[in-house]
């Protein structure tokens, strides 16, 4: 064979093997460069996965403290002064185990409308998870709070409204709540004068109450009771005394805006509820 025929043939095939060599590379360096992409595209997806994760766990605790999810739904009836109250489960079974709270199974606090009038009673277990209780009321739109702990089921209290009387008869207006310009109320003679630490929303607020020379006495297991709503009367709040000798509570305001508070308190064989409206901002 001619010299020059040999020499094009290892030419050639020193360019084929060349080619070969940088098309092996190339590719190689391709695997590489996806690979790391895709591993810097799996861990943005995995970065964002736990910073989602963490927002709705975050937004699931946040729900969980706020609000409780209630698995028992009372009833209440009010006819020819009788309120009638009954305690079911999500089923349609009636509940009848509940804790003793305050001396009582069950604490039924009725508002009207205007939030001017305000009970709180405590209507005879009749088995089955029925309740009865003989009140007289004005004709009038109303709310009642059925306030129980159940022994097993989670439950949280909401309003439920209900009419006394003819519907039309009901104020047409709602007449706006005006906060106190000085906490100090009178009922019977009896002074009652509220100091609160704060009344900024979101943080823990100390009611503290001065009654005077009037002697305290127990009241339903307790020093006394406050009961607050919001000028809705949508949310409730049912506040226990920190300690069995002093008329001084704790809570939270959670949001902005204008509070009606009862404080009840026994004194010399009576029990006073004495009225409040507050303004948290």
């Amino acid at each position: 064979m001619k010299k020059w025929a040999i020499a094009a043939i290892i030419y050639l095939a020193a360019v084929i093997g060349a080619y070969q060599i940088f098309d092996q590379f190339n590719a190689s360096d391709k695997e590489i460069s996806a690979t790391g992409e895709n591993e810097h595209k799996s861990g943005q997806h995995s970065d964002s996965h736990e910073s989602n994760e963490g927002k709705n766990q975050s937004h699931s605790h946040k729900a969980n403290t706020e609000h409780v999810h209630s698995e028992v739904i009372p009833s209440l009836s009010y006819t020819d002064g009788k309120i009638e109250i009954e305690l079911r489960d999500l089923d349609g079974n009636p509940v009848s185990k509940l804790k003793v709270n305050h001396e009582k199974l069950l604490h039924l606090i009725v508002v009207n409308e205007e939030l001017d009038q305000y009970y709180h009673l405590h209507p005879e277990e009749l088995g089955g998870g029925q309740f009865q209780i003989d009140k007289d009321l004005p004709e009038g739109s109303f709310k009642a709070f059925v306030d129980i702990k159940p022994e097993e089921l989670a439950y949280q209290v909401s309003p439920i409204s209900f009419q006394s009387g003819d519907e039309a008869s009901h104020h047409e207006h709602q007449k706006p709540l005006k906060p106190d310009r000085v906490l100090e109320k009178t009922v019977d003679g009896q002074k009652a004068m509220l100091k609160m630490s704060s009344f900024h929303p979101g943080e823990p607020v100390t009611l503290t109450f001065d009654l005077g020379d009037g002697k305290l006495e127990p009241y339903l297991g307790a020093a006394g009771h406050v009961v607050i709503l919001d000028e809705t009367a949508e949310n409730y709040l049912h506040v226990h005394p920190l300690n069995h000798n002093q008329p001084v509570f704790e809570t939270t305001f959670n949001q902005a805006g204008i509070y009606k508070v009862w404080a009840e308190f026994k004194q010399g064989g009576k029990v006073r509820t004495f009225p409040f409206v507050v303004e948290i901002q």
